[in-house]
């Protein structure tokens, strides 16, 4: 979905970092420019534009309270965990005892940036999982969609470059995971699920369409998944990036 700006300042505030006086695009505004099928439906079903921007809204306030907390927890701080995510991080710690996370002091939300190619984004955690070193990126979402390789791939594209991130990565970077968080209730009687975000609620039907749902308490869960295939990703980033490119070729020619 398209974006419209009154100045280039507008423009470069909300697309893209000023980084060291050089202005880089967002990975996350480049990656818009694909098409969303998934989205348009859901503003369809909306009552009104104005209900779908509100849900939108509220379901990023809740992703961010989730992020908030697990990036206390790595920095073995004590989160502030709001009632509404609870199910959310207790799947967090349960993913904890499964996989090994290790990070460094300054490896969580890193800003990284490639002079090469020039776009720049924020990596939520660069570390090892399972002994492997990489970028794991966790998202709040019913599924893990491939929008999120071409967003991954860019980050360790970026970190592959040897500048400026020789003194930052203690090892070559060789993988990228996402890590699913997310909390819904199941009926007790047909296995159905509903899931509340947003302030929306959305049920997948289990094997009897016609039960009268029987809900469960909000449970947590969690999904990980490493993700391959790097340079074909990377090289639709780019593609992508190229059509992000044409599409803003006005403000990007003032830049």
């Amino acid at each position: 979905m398209l974006n419209y700006y009154k100045t280039v300042e507008d423009f470069m505030n909300a697309c893209g970092y000023l980084i060291d006086g050089r202005w880089y695009p967002r990975v996350t505004s480049i990656v818009s420019i694909k098409s969303k099928p998934a989205l348009l439906y859901f503003y369809a079903e909306a009552k009104d534009y104005s209900s779908a921007l509100s849900v939108t809204s509220q379901s990023a306030e809740e992703g961010t309270m989730i992020h908030n907390a697990i990036e206390a927890i790595l920095k073995n701080e004590t989160p502030e965990i709001n009632e509404q995510i609870e199910p959310a991080i207790k799947a967090f710690h349960d993913f904890l005892t499964v996989h090994q996370v290790k990070i460094d002091q300054g490896e969580i939300e890193k800003r990284v940036w490639s002079p090469k190619h020039s776009f720049a984004g924020t990596v939520d955690v660069l570390g090892e999982v399972d002994g492997e070193y990489g970028v794991l990126d966790i998202k709040t979402s019913s599924g893990i969609w491939r929008d999120y390789n071409l967003q991954t791939s860019a980050y360790m594209g970026a970190l592959m470059e040897k500048e400026p991130w020789e003194k930052l990565s203690p090892q070559p970077i060789k993988k990228r995971w996402i890590l699913r968080i997310d909390q819904q209730q199941v009926c007790l009687l047909c296995g159905a699920k509903k899931r509340t975000k947003g302030g929306r609620e959305k049920i997948k039907n289990g094997f009897d369409k016609n039960c009268v749902h029987q809900w469960s308490e909000v449970l947590g869960e969690w999904e990980l998944k490493a993700l391959e295939n790097f340079e074909s990703d990377f090289q639709a980033f780019l593609a992508a990036k190229r059509l992000w490119e044409w599409e803003n070729e006005k403000w990007l020619k003032q830049i």
